[in-house]
């Protein structure tokens, strides 16, 4: 890879997290006038159209038979609790505490590899993945306040996700990520459609704003669109810590579109969760390119 495939990369992150960042943020307020059923209905209705289509320009094959594997069977299922918990956190908690509980996902995913893949961690990375927990609980107990029981749901969707990438390890290669998304998409839709059902709800929301649904639709598959560039043309090393830049924007959005106030104790949760992150990466990636792989510990 080169300079410049690594510089294209970086700003296909940047904007594929500032994508999701205000995605995020437009979900919060379709909750405002839309159960989270519906939402998670609009959403992923959209999105399932986007993704089928791109599937299908690129000639993915699509009927296949590993869509039902235990695997696949079981990421569907992490990826719509791990939606659910975002939506439900979204609507329920200020956005910059979830975009920070949120992005702790890759550290939950590497005691994830120890534990279930066999993975070798060294003491420097456990050191980071400890710090980036401390980031966690500075945030979901902010100190002097209560604690606040709809955090959880933003608990739940980190948990879920980190489930989620570590099933991605597992899956073939020789399947593209549009297809996969293709049938994420249908599973979580089938999932919406049944939720919506039984709460007795109607398909189309009485106060659909269109104005902010459609963006939203089309920023949360940008976003995943960008991300595939990025991670495709760049080394993952290099472009992986810009993920953590989701963080700032939603921090932004926070302030200055929902008048939030992030507490010092929050933003120094946040900075530990970015700096344990970021050291993690940096680590893997000199553990991958040192000449002797028991050259250099992890």
């Amino acid at each position: 890879m080169n300079k410049d495939n690594n510089l294209k990369g970086i700003l296909f992150m940047l904007a594929s997290m500032g994508a999701f960042a205000v995605a995020d943020a437009l979900v919060k307020v379709s909750t405002a006038v839309m159960s989270p059923a519906q939402v998670m209905l609009y959403l992923l209705s959209g999105a399932l159209i986007i993704f089928t289509f791109m599937a299908l320009m690129q000639k993915d094959k699509l009927l296949d038979v590993r869509a039902f594997s235990a695997i696949l069977l079981l990421r569907y299922v992490t990826e719509i609790i791990g939606m659910i918990g975002m939506i439900m956190a979204l609507a329920l908690v200020p956005i910059s505490v979830v975009g920070a509980i949120t992005q702790a996902t890759p550290l939950l995913a590497a005691v994830g590899a120890v534990v279930f893949l066999k993975e070798h961690v060294g003491w420097r990375r456990w050191c980071s993945i400890i710090v980036g927990f401390i980031g966690v609980l500075l945030i979901v107990q902010p100190e002097g306040v209560e604690f606040d029981y709809a955090i959880l749901w933003a608990i739940l969707a980190m948990v879920s996700m980190s489930i989620r990438d570590l099933t991605t390890r597992l899956i073939p290669s020789d399947i593209s990520s549009a297809s996969l998304a293709t049938y994420t998409m249908v599973a979580a839709t089938l999932f919406a459609v049944a939720w919506v059902m039984y709460n007795g709800e109607s398909f189309l929301a009485e106060h659909t704003n269109w104005r902010v649904v459609i963006p939203m639709i089309v920023l949360g598959s940008l976003g995943y669109i960008l991300l595939i560039f990025a991670l495709r043309i760049a080394e993952v090393s290099v472009v992986m810590p810009f993920r953590y830049s989701r963080i700032i924007y939603l921090l932004l959005l926070g302030v200055l579109v929902f008048d939030e106030k992030p507490s010092l104790r929050m933003l120094i949760g946040a900075a530990l969760i970015i700096a344990s992150g970021t050291y993690m990466m940096w680590r893997e990636h000199l553990a991958k390119t040192s000449q002797s792989g028991d050259s250099l510990p992890k």
